[in-house]
């Protein structure tokens, strides 16, 4: 007989046999530690650590590349704006002003030279002979400088093909009156007209255009790239999300390589927004300081230069129309009454000494010329033609006497008009200049620092990485 435990072996001898041994309990998968060991399948199960590091790396890698390329992008396209202020919509804006004071100029001139009865001076005609040949040349120059499709083409071919039409005429008004033909002072007005009427519109037209793109312009160079800007702190957020995670999974305070990163980003930052913050500001400057002064002060000059023609072609008329009466109200009053462009001037210079005191001095040569224009439309009125023709263009060879004509007020507010608009031209010249070179090398600075910083993010998540192994 057997006890328990015991069995029968062969030839039957009892044997002991061990106890059985516990049933195995299943153990929970090994999730393998921060350094990487664990049980059988630790290779795989290690995978999903070292995925999530490059996953974070590549990330962090593409979004400091996608913020260097949209900062290169924005400051190239405010560099690229702030150039063509400076170097092609203000000066073509100016050179818009210069076609219609060209044209206004050259239509005074030859009225004046028409009063002169036969006896046009040398200098009368050189003055003419230059405005026309300076809103030719501006012409030229305008439609190399302008697209095919610019908007201010049209008016520049319409100028180009009326400009010999109208010298025609004048030339066909001073050989009538050569010959002492009344008709001289019917083609004179006639092609003042046309010049009024017609030309001068079409050049007051292409310098609204030419102005309008240098504001856009303006408008383009002063915005600060926001959406870069933006994107900086969105990658400086994530490389400090990811230096947290890193030091919650290591307890290791300091990542070099996210350091590094996080210090190139945020010195991309700092230098795009101070650069891009004092281009905006000597930009702005450049306006309100140079370029809005100096478009006001170009209308006042045109102006003026309206009111002299309409003061001289109505000597020219002989009490046969009040049109230039008329016109001489209306337009003296916007050169000179309130809120007219001599009040504006005043106002957009009165922290600028230099230039106040020219448009000052525009102020007071209209005050005088307002009243000899007074005394000489009198004596016009009263039949006395030849005294208000000396009272208006003074006796050629008589400098005393032309010293109190209305024509020495004229250039005396035109001299001052025009020292204001070269000073306000130096300002803008000046401060737009500084602006554009606020942001000098920042698209290459900003595209290097990017560039290290992704390199950096590869780098510190590399180290990292390198730990698995």
């Amino acid at each position: 007989m057997t006890t328990p435990g015991q069995g029968y072996g062969q030839g039957g001898g009892a044997v002991a046999t061990a106890p059985p041994s516990p049933p195995a309990v299943a153990r929970p998968a090994d999730e393998g530690s921060a350094s990487g060991r664990g049980s059988r399948g630790g290779g795989r199960r290690t995978s999903s650590p070292l995925r999530r590091l490059w996953t974070m790396g590549t990330l962090l890698a593409l979004l400091a590349v996608v913020f260097g390329v949209l900062t290169v992008t924005q400051v190239v396209q405010s560099s690229n704006a702030a150039t063509s202020v400076v170097d092609h919509s203000q000066p073509l804006s100016d050179d818009a002003a210069q076609i219609f004071h060209s044209l206004a100029d050259a239509d005074t001139t030859a009225a004046t030279g028409f009063l002169q009865a036969g006896n046009e001076t040398a200098a009368v005609q050189k003055q003419y002979n230059n405005d026309i040949a300076m809103a030719s040349t501006l012409l030229a120059k305008a439609a190399g400088s302008t697209a095919a499709d610019d908007p201010g083409q049209i008016q520049i071919r319409q100028l180009n093909a009326q400009l010999p039409v109208y010298t025609g005429l004048v030339e066909t008004a001073r050989a009538d009156d050569r010959q002492g033909l009344p008709l001289g002072g019917a083609y004179l007005r006639f092609a003042s007209s046309q010049l009024q009427n017609v030309m001068l519109p079409e050049a007051k037209q292409l310098y609204t255009a030419e102005t309008a793109r240098l504001q856009h312009d303006y408008a383009d160079a002063q915005a600060l790239p926001w959406a870069s800007i933006g994107l900086g702190l969105v990658l400086l957020a994530a490389l400090a999300w990811a230096q947290i995670r890193l030091f919650r999974g290591t307890n290791r305070v300091f990542n070099i390589g996210l350091l590094a990163a996080s210090a190139f980003t945020a010195a991309a930052l700092i230098w795009l927004g101070a650069a891009q913050s004092l281009a905006a500001s000597d930009l702005k400057a450049s306006d309100t300081r140079g370029a809005a002064p100096l478009q006001v002060l170009n209308k006042a000059q045109i102006t003026a230069l309206q009111c002299r023609g309409a003061e001289n072609l109505n000597l020219v008329a002989r009490g046969s129309t009040t049109a230039y009466q008329t016109l001489w109200s209306a337009v003296s009053k916007e050169l000179a009454g309130q809120g007219g462009y001599l009040d504006e001037a005043a106002q957009m210079t009165g922290g600028d000494a230099a230039a106040q005191q020219q448009v000052q001095a525009a102020v007071a040569a209209f005050s005088t010329w307002d009243k000899r224009h007074e005394v000489a439309g009198t004596a016009n009125n009263n039949g006395d033609y030849a005294t208000a023709v000396n009272d208006t263009i003074g006796v050629p060879g008589a400098p005393t006497a032309s010293a109190q004509t209305t024509d020495a007020a004229f250039t005396s507010l035109n001299s001052s008009l025009a020292a204001a608009i070269s000073h306000e031209q130096a300002n803008f010249a000046s401060l737009a200049a500084d602006g554009r070179g606020a942001t000098a090398l920042l698209a290459e600075g900003a595209g290097v620092l990017a560039a290290l910083a992704a390199a950096g993010a590869l780098l510190g998540i590399n180290r990292r990485a390198a730990e698995y192994r």
